[in-house]
Parts: C-alpha cells; structure tokens; sequence
C-alpha cells in the first residue's frame, strides 16, 4: 500500500504550502527576522549574564531585585525584538492580515486604493478607501531587491481583486 507521500503512486508529495498558489504567499522581512532573532538572544544573554556576574564585580553593592530588573529589562528588550522578528502579512481571496509591531488589522482588497513604497520610505505603505494609511512593516526596504519585489506582488493582489466587470 503506497502512502500519501509516495512518488512511485503517480501523484506527486503535497506539502501543505504547494496547494496555496505563490502570489498568495505570506510576507514577511528578511533582514528584520535575522537581525532582531540574533539581537534578542544577544540581549538577553548578556543581560542574565551581567545579572549574575553582578556580586563578584560590585559585591554587596545591590539586591536582588537589583538583578531581577536587569534580567526584567533583557526580557523586555528580547520580547520587543521577537516582535519585530515576527511581523508579517498574510493575504487570501478577501484581503490583506496585517500584523505590525503592536497592532493586526485585517483589511478587504476592495478598501485597499494603493499601494506605496519607493524612495525614503521604510516599509510598504497602503492607502485606503477611508483616507487613512496603513503601514505593511512585512515588506522593508532594508530587505533591497526582494522588497521591491514583494512591493510589486502586494500592487499585483490589489489590482487583481479590484477588478470590475467595466474594469474602471
């Protein structure tokens, strides 16, 4: 009995990806994951390292608590940076799932009147039916080439979904 992965059956190994067409695929930096995971481990080894080596370099000199807020203070640092490592944007057939730093929104392709992104600007900006802005922190400049890249895929599902029959 050939299982599901076989190849010898005919059919060729689906991964749970491979059924989710390429345009539709999340967005998420490159730069900004590696930098931020890599500092987040830094911080806060050096944090809980500095917490412990506290009493041989200043013994008597501070309490416990002392060294519980500078570890507190490596968590908190670490915790921004897994965040930042984190953002991401997920697109569908209805819209766009923004997760930034803080907030996620959830946006339908038809609210989505542009798409910006170019010169001096940090990240993918997009201008909505309401006249507001919402950033897309998953597609970064400091990412160069693929960012422009994925800059174009975002403008591509925009203008997909904003289709209409008379295409005005």
């Amino acid at each position: 009995m050939a299982s599901p992965s076989d190849s010898s059956s005919g059919t060729p190994e689906r991964r749970p990806d491979a059924r989710r067409p390429d345009l539709y695929r999340p967005f998420r930096p490159r730069a900004a994951r590696v930098v931020s995971g890599v500092l987040a481990v830094a911080v806060l080894a050096m944090m809980v390292a500095i917490a412990w080596l506290l009493p041989e370099v200043a013994p008597g000199r501070q309490s416990v608590l002392d060294r519980a807020g500078i570890v507190g203070f490596g968590v908190l640092v670490a915790w921004f940076l897994v965040r930042q490592a984190n953002v991401r944007a997920d697109p569908d057939a209805q819209g766009l799932t923004v997760r930034n730093l803080v907030v996620t929104r959830r946006v339908a392709w038809p609210e989505v009147v542009s798409v910006r992104f170019g010169h001096g600007r940090p990240w993918v900006q997009l201008d909505l039916a309401d006249g507001d802005t919402l950033a897309v922190m998953a597609v970064q400049a400091a990412d160069g080439a693929r960012a422009r890249a994925e800059a174009r895929r975002m403008a591509t599902l925009v203008a997909r979904h904003s289709l209409t029959p008379r295409d005005d």
